[in-house]
């Protein structure tokens, strides 16, 4: 399979390995006994980097992979391709 990067993809790994420190940490306080609120509070802290860096690798695709493939078009045909561009900005 051809090597498939683009210009978003060191930010998404910067966001995963903070969700992966965040994850030990947690393992680490739920072993020593903490607080849940302290636990829940770090829970939050991977979901949300977990999550930020989906949203940018759907949104990364679209820009460049379903470009590449649709192709131009013409203003008529592009609306609907903008529109779900858009729409998945709420996944």
């Amino acid at each position: 399979m051809a090597e498939h990067i683009h210009g978003t993809h060191p930010e998404i790994v910067k966001r995963l390995k903070r969700a992966e420190g965040h994850l030990k940490s947690v393992i680490v306080m739920i072993e020593s006994g903490r607080p849940c609120l302290d636990i829940a509070q770090q829970l939050q802290a991977v979901e949300k980097a977990i999550t930020q860096a989906k949203r940018t690798l759907i949104q990364d695709h679209l820009d460049h992979c379903l470009e590449e493939t649709v192709g131009a078009l013409p203003r008529d045909q592009r609306q609907s391709i903008d529109e779900f561009k858009s729409i998945t900005k709420y996944l």
